[in-house]
């Protein structure tokens, strides 16, 4: 070029074949620094969850997960607190948006033996009972397929499913893993179980509250026996009516006249720290459960389809019932004591 100098000239298509080079520099340059941060992410959730090793690990963790709920507000644990024997403190629990549950939630303790689950047996499994407060409107509200799709768009979580089954989240393995965690919640601990393994000896109280619940007077052990202290059947203890009480509980389920108003009969382990009681809460204290017990016609008197061994009068003394509560609190686990 006339008037420049050589030396200092530099074509036209050098500088295209530099800026060229200078952009895959820098595209290549983002897609590693991108995959590095994959990478390390990566790494950093498998050393975050490295302790979670089997499938009732896993179903601890999702527990806790508030993902699970339609708009990500609360959790199993929301309702179920551990602190409280996985059960709740209010007669009815709050889902999302605020809406209240139809039935108080029962804890989800020792459940591992039992044939059906909530308090109308409508559950088989625990499998089949782990996926129903997901999809229930008034408590987690979201359809499974949804709870399936995203755990698939967390790395988290397709990372523990691949390492725990072998393959992605599905509804079969996210039940699983709840299943297998809630197998877990077994309690052997209490004061009660420390006296059955001759370890430990009750007050008189207990001791005369044990031979109340176990006798003819107070028949508690008529429903509340086995090593859970249930029989798990189905019972109308009287409150029923078709009004104010109108939770027709088993009948929903079979169709039966003669299953309305029966609910599952509760195991009473950890039973001093799940107030409140009953299907639908309505008791606040043990003391005011035996004293329902004790003459039921008091509290409800055009109960329909009550059981027949509840329409008499137990007849129990003021002190015969706190002994009762006596023994019914040593049937708590230590753990739950050390939280008091």
């Amino acid at each position: 070029m006339k008037g420049t100098n050589s030396n200092l000239y530099v074509d036209e298509d050098f500088y295209q074949h530099c800026s060229k080079f200078a952009v895959m520099k820098k595209t290549s340059s983002f897609f590693l620094t991108a995959v590095l941060v994959i990478v390390a992410g990566s790494a950093f959730l498998e050393e975050e969850n490295a302790d979670i090793q089997t499938k009732a690990g896993l179903g601890k963790k999702l527990f806790s997960e508030k993902i699970l709920s339609k708009d990500s507000s609360i959790s199993c644990a929301s309702c179920h607190k551990p602190q409280f024997a996985f059960a709740d403190t209010v007669a009815f629990s709050i889902g999302i948006k605020g809406k209240l549950t139809k039935r108080n939630t029962p804890s989800v303790l020792n459940m591992k033996n039992r044939p059906y689950y909530f308090w109308d047996g409508r559950a088989s499994t625990l499998e089949d009972q782990s996926l129903m407060p997901i999809q229930n409107p008034d408590e987690m509200g979201l359809p499974i397929d949804e709870a399936v799709k995203r755990m698939n768009r967390s790395r988290e979580y397709i990372q523990l499913f691949q390492k725990i089954f072998g393959q992605k989240p599905d509804a079969k393995n996210l039940a699983a893993a709840f299943a297998a965690y809630e197998k877990t919640l077994e309690t052997v601990d209490s004061k009660f179980d420390d006296w059955s393994n001759s370890i430990k000896n009750l007050s008189a109280s207990e001791e005369r509250g044990r031979e109340l619940f176990v006798g003819d007077k107070a028949k508690c052990f008529d429903c509340h026996r086995m090593e859970d202290f249930t029989n798990d059947d189905f019972k109308n203890i009287g409150l029923y009516n078709e009004k104010d009480l109108n939770d027709a509980g088993l009948f929903n389920i079979t169709n039966k006249e003669a299953d309305k108003g029966k609910f599952k009969t509760p195991g009473l382990r950890n039973v001093a720290v799940t107030a409140p009681y009953m299907h639908n809460g309505m008791f606040n204290t043990l003391e005011e459960v035996v004293e329902y017990y004790n003459n039921p016609q008091k509290f409800v008197a055009n109960s329909i389809n009550m059981d027949n061994s509840l329409k008499q009068p137990l007849g129990l003394t003021d002190k015969e019932k706190k002994d009762i509560v006596a023994f019914l609190k040593t049937l708590t686990d230590k753990i739950f004591l050390k939280k008091k």
